[in-house]
């Protein structure tokens, strides 16, 4: 074989390793495959040191930290909107029996879905996180799927949840903010998630359709253990 020859097949092999991977990290509106067991003893549930860290945002907290949901999302997932009203019903259906913990997850292909978890992490600097978890997906429709940046409408939804507009646009660019969006997201990639949503229900990855019936079963489970 040539030298050229060999060249080119390298670089076939390189170009297509590149699609593949590219392939597989920008799925961005379906749920993560069913884990595949592993070896014989291995462990059948994410590292809780991963899976929650010690600044992860909980929604809600259960005093006796029996069940634990942890919700790796992207905030203009269509999929994740879709799925956002069942998590709120469960909220107050298991409040104070079960905690519901956030973990930013923005998928590359969706122009605004890191900063729109940059601007969540802006807002939690307020103590203004959950209005502004709530409002994004309120208004999703209206900013999501666009393919020009969407700051002016984070903006106006910052001002109207009653924040401080200049901190606000401080945190929002401030790099470490960006930082603590991907260190989230580097841990779900460090756990298997690929899509979004992706749910762990006591560190189990729920591989069913994220419905609120599908994780009422998942916790009510749980709980019983």
């Amino acid at each position: 074989m040539s030298a050229n020859a060999r060249i080119s097949l390298v670089v076939i092999a390189v170009v297509a390793a590149v699609v593949t991977a590219l392939f597989v990290f920008n799925q961005p509106n379906t749920p993560a495959p069913a884990a595949q067991p592993g070896p014989p003893g291995a462990p059948s549930t994410a590292p809780a040191e991963v899976l929650v860290r010690p600044d992860s945002h909980k929604l809600s907290t259960a005093p006796d930290g029996k069940v634990t949901v942890v919700e790796f999302l992207d905030l203009e997932c269509e999929a994740c909107r879709a799925a956002y009203p069942g998590v709120e019903k469960l909220r107050a259906e298991y409040a104070g029996k079960v905690s519901f913990v956030l973990r930013y997850f923005p998928i590359p292909s969706h122009r605004n879905a890191e900063l729109a978890a940059r601007a969540v992490e802006a807002a939690s600097r307020q103590g203004k996180l959950e209005p502004m978890y709530q409002g994004l997906y309120q208004t999703q429709q209206q900013w999501g799927e666009q393919r020009t940046e969407q700051r002016p409408a984070f903006l106006d939804l910052a001002r109207r949840i009653g924040l401080d507009l200049p901190a606000f646009e401080r945190d929002l660019d401030d790099p470490a903010t960006l930082a603590r969006v991907l260190a989230d997201r580097a841990d779900g990639v460090t756990l298997g998630v690929q899509g979004t949503p992706t749910f762990f229900v006591n560190g189990a990855k729920f591989t069913g359709r994220p419905s609120y019936e599908g994780l009422k079963s998942a916790i009510d489970a749980a709980l019983a253990k």
